[in-house]
């Protein structure tokens, strides 16, 4: 122990000789683990942390699946729930629930807030634990539903002040009068909504969305039994459901179900991504050691003597390796501590640019799961870096070393070869890292130059959720819908108004069931799908999406009148080919609408930019009148947004109760639906430019050295009459060299590996050759750059001064 102690003493002290190089070391060092410990700090929260409840492993969701449609993961309708709930025996217990909000009154001015709408059993399912009352309970699943609630630990905190005397207080949730029963306690989260909801609310089983079989709107998580495998419940609600495919085969027919973990359903796409970034700050903090190797191999050319003395007077080969492993951990630990620091800032910097659509990205931090891997991270940073040269340095001709002047004791051809490997592997990792990068790079600006079907310019948007019990009747939600668009259309500075459910890339989908009238007649489960919206005249022109064919509604399409329908141009040229749609009559699974179609519009990508427009058919609002809705607001110039309060008034002077709420322009809303794209090709960039510096980086201190090491060869060189472009070339063209294998090497490394991002990717090849070229030449001119400012050094050598040097 003591010896351990003296190494650490000395160690201690070499480092403070030597301050420039511990300086540079120590930042590279923590660069690596810093950027290494922020990235698996969110991957250890989001991909490895179980769920916060009590045995979350046995938590799932259960999805519908109709595979000839398409439809993968969708919602399950209520029927469909109820039955299966009813016939399984694999789970404790199963629970349904659904996004909602609702306007919350009785303050100063009314307050959207978001909850669920859910069956009691979610509670059970969760484990949840109230703070204070009681969570909802089986009684509370009747006919009409029952006015209760439990509302969030933080809406108790923000809008009740903590108020410990809560239970049995009335609030009114979209003018209903509910009474809380219960407060979740602190701790409870709830990450599989959208938003975290606020507050919860008992689902109707004889609500009109849940009398429907058809109507598929609701997610499912159950509670796995102790002992019953996943295989083993899938089997079961398979056989139920297909038990219930030929019951009601006219809306189940095909129809099946799908259980994953919940916390994997949870995470979906995001798990490739972090663990595309995770392997990329991998290879950053091997590039770091690289580069710390190459600068202790070049300290340990200046200790040669000092080595040599000390293996003169007794020192084994073991002992010098371990003073240098020493030295070589005391730069790592104090790196590691530097970076833990970095870290912190790293992870506040990652929650400026993380999609609020991340799970969990709230339980990021450095608890002690981090902890364990930044200590286990640095211990191997400085094995890793340390061994190599340790090893080297250790390697020595004695008499050569002790003889006056000896400057090349600890220099020779393994050195060279060392430091040749260590470049070539610092090349070929930063290559990879930039082809990705690239990859990355040119898929989102695709992304982003896609035409979206509208313009999203100039347009700002605002929902509103109408409470059924001031418009319970459809006559008033047409007269709302109509009075408020005309208001807005007057305000100043608008160039047109509408409303439309739900709204482009707003996560919201109505998807139905359609026929087309005088064609066969398909079989049960079979029928086409399609995607629906409602939209109030004007929308179109408010959107900018082109009429192709046809006309637009108009005023007169109102609930007196015939029912009309506009089709999109991929429904048109799909079910109508060689044909006019004009004309032609289809029957909707929504509402069961007989209706003409009257257009034919532009595509719209209306769930996610990278994904084609499918079929879709609009509906006049005022024929199928809705609570929820979205505004869309054009405006002729300037900032849409300075809208919002105009807007709002407008809204108030209708209905001085009804709020507005998500009021965003729709270069908000295309920027968040690219928000996850944006998120990993800023991190991977980031990488891939802190590689490409740390090998050129690395790059410039080996040639810098070599030119050192080689000025009296160059001395005698130029003496003989070698000119300024020899020397020129015998440097940059060792340093050349090595790149170019390193870029060899990074290039085949980035063919192989580069196939796991192909679905990060759109409209762009894994193996695109305009990237890997493009890469490859930037990479080759950085290291060109690096390597010439020691070429240009050496071709300043005195050859008299050389030569005296020895």
């Amino acid at each position: 122990m003591g010896t351990i102690w003296q190494d650490v003493k000395y160690g201690v002290r070499v480092l403070l000789k030597t301050p420039l190089f511990s300086v540079v070391a120590l930042v590279v060092i923590a660069l690596g683990i810093g950027a290494n410990t922020a990235i698996f700090s969110v991957v250890n929260a989001i991909l490895l942390r179980p769920l916060p409840y009590d045995g979350a492993d046995r938590i799932v969701s259960v999805w519908s699946t109709r595979a000839k449609r398409g439809l993968m993961h969708s919602s399950t309708s209520f029927p469909n729930f109820a039955d299966l709930r009813a016939a399984q025996q694999s789970f404790e217990a199963m629970a349904a629930y659904t996004d909602t909000n609702a306007a919350l009154s009785g303050g100063d001015a009314p307050e959207q807030i978001v909850g669920e709408m859910t069956t009691p059993d979610l509670f059970t399912v969760l484990a949840a634990k109230p703070r204070l009352g009681r969570l909802l309970t089986a009684e509370d699943e009747r006919a009409g539903g029952s006015p209760v609630v439990v509302i969030s630990h933080g809406m108790w905190q923000r809008r009740f002040a903590s108020d410990p005397n809560i239970l049995g207080r009335q609030i009114s949730l979209n003018g209903r009068d509910k009474t809380i029963v219960g407060v979740m306690s602190v701790s409870f989260q709830f990450p599989f909504a959208n938003q975290p909801p606020e507050y919860f609310v008992p689902l109707d089983p004889a609500g009109e969305m849940n009398v429907q079989r058809g109507a598929g709107y609701l997610q499912v998580l159950a509670r796995l039994k102790p002992g019953v495998t996943l295989e083993r419940a899938q089997a079961e609600l398979s056989g139920i459901m297909e038990r219930l495919a030929n019951q009601y085969k006219a809306e189940n027919a095909g129809r099946s179900v799908t259980l994953i973990s919940a916390q994997e359903d949870m995470v979906g796409t995001l798990r490739r991504t972090l663990l595309v970034l995770l392997g990329s700050v991998g290879f950053v903090l091997l590039i770091a050691c690289a580069n710390v190797a190459n600068l202790l191999l070049a300290r340990a050319a200046g200790r040669g003597r000092e080595i040599a003395v000390r293996v003169a007077l007794g020192a084994s080969r073991a002992r010098i390796v371990r003073q240098l492993l020493t030295e070589s951990l005391l730069l790592s630990v104090i790196g590691g501590a530097l970076g833990l620091l970095l870290a912190q800032w790293g992870v506040e910097l990652l929650a400026s640019v993380v999609p609020a659509s991340v799970p969990r990205f709230g339980e990021v931090g450095l608890d002690k799961t981090v902890l364990a891997f930044t200590v286990g991270a640095t211990l191997l940073t400085g094995l890793v870096f340390g061994l190599a040269p340790a090893l080297q340095a250790s390697k020595l001709e004695l008499n050569e070393a002790l003889k006056e002047g000896g400057r090349s004791a600890t220099e020779g051809r393994g050195h060279n070869r060392l430091r040749g490997a260590l470049i070539v592997a610092e090349v070929a990792l930063s290559l990879i890292l930039l082809v990705g990068a690239g990859l990355l790079i040119k898929s989102f600006f695709k992304l982003r130059n896609t035409n979206p079907g509208f313009d999203p310019r100039q347009t700002l948007t605002a929902s509103v959720s109408l409470p059924s019990l001031r418009y319970g009747d459809d006559d008033k939600l047409r007269e709302f819908y109509k009075r408020v668009v005309e208001r807005t259309s007057h305000i100043p500075g608008v160039e047109a108004a509408a409303a439309i459910l739900p709204l482009p890339l707003s996560d919201n989908v109505i998807q139905t069931s359609f026929t087309v009238v005088g064609q066969p007649e398909p079989l049960p489960g079979e029928q086409p799908t399609s995607q629906a919206r409602l939209v109030s005249p004007g929308y179109f022109r408010a959107m900018s999406v082109p009429v192709l064919k046809g006309r637009d509604f108009s005023e007169h399409d109102d609930e007196k009148a015939p029912k009309v329908i506009i089709v999109n141009d991929t429904l048109a040229r799909r079910f109508f080919p060689g044909e006019d749609a004009i004309g032609k009559r289809l029957k909707l699974g929504l509402n069961d609408i007989d209706g003409e179609i009257i257009g034919v519009v532009g595509d719209v990508r209306h769930r996610k930019l990278d994904a084609e427009a499918g079929p879709e058919y609009y509906v006049p609002l005022a024929q199928v009148p809705i609570n929820d809705a979205q505004l869309i607001v054009r405006t002729t110039g300037g900032d849409p947004a300075q809208f919002a309060g105009a807007l709002r008034a407008a809204v108030q002077e209708i209905d001085k109760n009804q709020p507005l709420f998500e009021v965003r322009t729709m270069n908000t809303l295309v920027a968040e639906s690219m928000a996850r794209q944006r998120f990993s090709m800023i991190l991977l960039a980031s990488f891939a430019a802190l590689a490409m510096l740390l090998a050129a980086f690395g790059i410039f201190s080996v040639m810098s050295f070599l030119v050192a090491q080689r000025t009296h060869e160059i001395g005698i060189r130029m003496a003989l009459g070698a000119q300024v472009s020899d020397i020129l070339r015998l440097v940059v063209g060792q340093a050349m060299t090595l790149t170019l294998v390193g870029v060899c090497l990074g290039l085949a490394g980035a063919f192989a590996l580069t196939r796991v991002m192909e679905n990060l990717l759109y409209e762009v090849k894994p193996n695109d050759p305009a990237i890997f070229g493009g890469i490859a030449a930037l990479l080759a001119a950085v290291a060109l750059i690096a390597c010439l400012i020691p070429a240009r050094r050496a071709t300043r050598v005195d050859p008299m001064v050389a030569l005296r040097y020895e």
